[in-house]
């Protein structure tokens, strides 16, 4: 049995838990998320508890077991609290400015890169070399992330470039010039 996916899911008493075949649609202050069940998986919704089980004691079953339960509870906890990525930018000249519904990333090349904000997401640009991505799907919040953090990954020798806060990037040494 899946350690992950044997442990129920408690819901609290402001979220909508709905159940339609294979769908399951969750409500709550924040706004909604819809799952789609894969066969072989079964999720039982008794008052305030979720629990998932599986048909078949097949790997590709106990593979899913886990993830589902999780993508239930990331859910249950995108509708209440939401999601947040922050990312730093580091460099000198390197900057971010929030043009309607667009980041405009200045990062040491000669054009700004603009990148369009999903509908589903907030983004807030406290300061010029700060991030703030805000959703209420855990996934969708961090691939926007790990896309504007693609744009210009940090380096290795300096460290400059986007990445996640609190993220330590492991320099190099520069190879000393031979004398």
């Amino acid at each position: 049995m899946s350690r992950v996916g044997k442990q129920p899911i408690n819901v609290p008493e402001n979220v909508q838990v709905t159940k339609q075949d294979r769908k399951i649609t969750v409500k709550g202050p924040l706004g909604q998320l819809e799952l789609e069940i894969p066969e072989g998986i079964d999720v039982k919704i008794e008052g305030n508890t979720i629990t998932v089980s599986r048909k078949l004691d097949k790997s590709k079953y106990k593979a899913l077991h886990g993830t589902v339960r999780s993508l239930l509870n990331n859910m249950i906890i995108g509708v209440t609290q939401g999601f947040i990525k922050e990312l730093e930018i580091h460099g000198v000249g390197y900057k971010v400015v929030l043009e309607g519904n667009k980041l405009a990333l200045h990062l040491g090349y000669n054009h700004p890169i603009y990148v369009e904000i999903p509908a589903d997401l907030q983004v807030e640009v406290p300061s010029s070399t700060a991030i703030v991505i805000k959703g209420i799907d855990k996934q969708r919040v961090g691939q926007f992330a790990a896309m504007v953090r693609a744009l210009k990954k940090p380096e290795v020798y300096k460290g400059k470039g986007i990445r996640y806060k609190g993220e330590v990037i492991r320099k190099k040494v520069v190879k000393a010039g031979l004398t």
